[in-house]
């Protein structure tokens, strides 16, 4: 009997928590449409401090919860939480910490800057998600990143988690949207993402974090590209042609479940390929 294709969602905003856009309904209906087509999930996205948890019905799973993760040469407690979406039978994990997800806004402040630690902000997001699935035990066949906020998860899979055996298999997807941003991230981003064995070569890409150099870096280390926005930078699509990476098109809202199903199904056989 063939084993489920287990596929770990990562997303920086998901409907009803986030207001609806392009990219929080796609992240809520498409773990759902994976499920049904026999796939199994699981979903994480940051707990922004505008989530209502008591409307939403967020608790802290406390045996998940308590570990510190090192940013900056500072310690950050790391919080897990989680929600049921009862309709689709779904969990939604939540990366919560006081400090970098208390605030009331998102990735910018009411006047539209963005925030000054979003760098440090997103190297412990997805660091909290990769060392709560560890946690979890749950070995996935695929880890589908939505937003640029979630684009350091390949960083990481390369660098700290290369040698996890809990991630030996696993092949990373990169969903590009159209949600560029114009400033640039805090400008020693590099230094901050060079810790333990991580190499001076391997952070060369983030010494200019602008947008563009953030997926273009994302892109690199993933294994497949997911074009989720009919408008994206034409400067990344040169790049991804360039690439040779495997690309999947935009998709209608008809059609995107089952081809992301698909591709999903041939990069993991890529990898059964390569095992055998």
């Amino acid at each position: 009997m063939k084993k489920k294709t287990k596929v770990l969602f990562v997303s920086q905003e998901i409907s009803p928590y986030m207001d609806p856009s392009h990219m929080s309904t796609i992240c809520r209906q498409l773990p759902q449409g994976m499920q049904e087509r026999g796939k199994e999930i699981r979903v994480f996205m940051p707990r922004f401090g505008c989530i209502n948890e008591r409307r939403n019905q967020l608790h802290e799973v406390i045996r998940l919860s308590g570990m510190n993760l090192i940013i900056n040469d500072t310690d950050h407690p790391l919080i897990i939480k989680v929600a049921s979406i009862q309709a689709a039978r779904m969990q939604v994990y939540f990366i919560d910490n006081e400090e970098f997800f208390q605030r009331k806004t998102i990735l910018s402040d009411k006047k539209g800057a963005l925030h000054k630690d979003n760098d440090e902000r997103s190297m412990f997001f997805c660091r909290g998600v990769l060392e709560t699935v560890k946690k979890l035990g749950w070995a996935p066949d695929v880890i589908h990143c939505h937003g640029w906020f979630t684009h350091l998860i390949p960083f990481f899979m390369k660098t700290i988690f290369k040698d996890d055996p809990v991630f030996a298999n696993t092949k990373v997807v990169l969903s590009l949207y159209d949600e560029e941003f114009k400033d640039s991230l805090d400008a020693d981003f590099n230094k901050k993402l060079k810790t333990g064995t991580v190499s001076e070569e391997q952070v060369k890409p983030y010494a200019e974090p602008n947008y563009i150099n953030l997926n273009k870096a994302a892109i690199n280390l993933a294994d497949g590209i997911i074009l989720g926005s009919e408008n994206i930078n034409p400067d990344i699509i040169s790049f991804i042609d360039k690439s040779n990476k495997p690309l999947l098109a935009y998709q209608s809202k008809e059609e995107y479940q089952n081809a992301y199903s698909k591709f999903y199904d041939e990069i993991v056989e890529e990898v059964n390929v390569l095992a055998e």
